[in-house]
């Protein structure tokens, strides 16, 4: 039987593209895309693009409705940026045909330096020398296109080195953790306040055959044992403010000497962030920004302080 479907449309911040991704990944809606919806579909305005997902027809209802608009307001209280307190979404019903999945069609791999990042049917070829990343975009795994998440990426590829350890703070789909041992790591721990990530992290991980060199955990700090330090290399792709409280945390776990990569900070907390690195005895080597997003690659002082 032919299923009719409707269309879920947002026209938002590139910079946010993630972030809306999620708050529409709810209910039957499993499955996000990017862009324009079809080849007649006016170019979005300059700074934004589309984020839209499928539902059928008889899960078109209107509690999803109120859900879909109830998740893009809290989406725009709880970050406080006026950009997503405009976010209007769309509903259409569209004719027959597997939109949840017609994305496909059209995907290409998206590279982040020798990372290539493809779903996991796809059936393409690579170029010589990538790493392939599967990863499938959606509202849970994102797509990796977020300015943070690539700049973290980059990161990775410059620092690590075989047999390292890394921690992941924050570390949501567990992408980073996952990219870190398919680039050498020899293992990766990452943990995040959101139990609800850790499954697909831990799917990630299996799917890219790395789950024996990964490991997740839920919560904070706390879940990290005495024996948990020393680490080669620190992640943390979370925002500005838990960078600024956190910074020392995070320089207790590394080695002296191990790098660090920290990003999620808009441009306009750079000040308050920078100081917060430096007074955590971290030695910061580069400042990579993309769009209106900074990301903070460095090393730790031989003379920090244990805590």
């Amino acid at each position: 039987m032919t299923v009719a479907w409707t269309e879920v449309l947002v026209l938002a911040p590139v910079e946010w593209l993630e972030l809306v991704a999620e708050a529409l990944a709810i209910g039957p809606c499993t499955s996000v895309a990017f862009g324009p919806p079809s080849l007649g579909t006016d170019a979005a305005p300059r700074g934004f693009d589309f984020v839209r997902t499928y539902v059928a027809e008889g899960d078109d209802t209107p509690q999803l409705r109120e859900r879909v608009e109830r998740e893009l307001a809290r989406l725009a209280q709880a970050s406080g940026v006026a950009e997503l307190e405009s976010l209007r979404v769309r509903f259409s019903r569209l004719p027959p045909e597997d939109f949840a999945t017609s994305w496909r069609k059209s995907w290409k791999p998206l590279r982040v330096g020798s990372l290539a990042i493809v779903p996991l049917d796809w059936r393409g070829t690579l170029r010589a020398g990538d790493r392939r990343l599967l990863l499938e975009p959606g509202g849970a795994f994102g797509t990796g296109r977020h300015p943070t998440t690539r700049g973290c990426l980059r990161a990775i590829q410059a620092h690590v080195r075989p047999g390292e350890r890394v921690l992941d703070a924050g570390c949501g789909s567990g992408i980073l953790a996952v990219a870190s041992v398919l680039c050498g790591a020899a293992n990766a721990l990452g943990f995040d306040n959101d139990a609800t990530v850790l499954p697909y992290a831990s799917e990630l991980a299996l799917q890219n055959g790395v789950a024996r060199a990964c490991e997740f955990r839920a919560g904070a700090f706390d879940v990290l044992t005495a024996r948990d330090r020393d680490f080669d290399g620190c992640l943390a792709n979370i925002y500005a403010d838990l960078i600024q409280a956190h910074a020392r945390d995070l320089a207790e776990r590394l080695r002296p000497g191990g790098w660090f990569a920290f990003s999620g900070c808009v441009s306009s907390k750079r000040e308050p962030t920078l100081a917060a690195i430096a007074q955590a005895g971290l030695e910061l080597r580069q400042l990579a920004t993309r769009g209106r997003w900074d990301t903070f690659s460095g090393v730790r002082s031989s003379s920090t302080a244990r805590g």
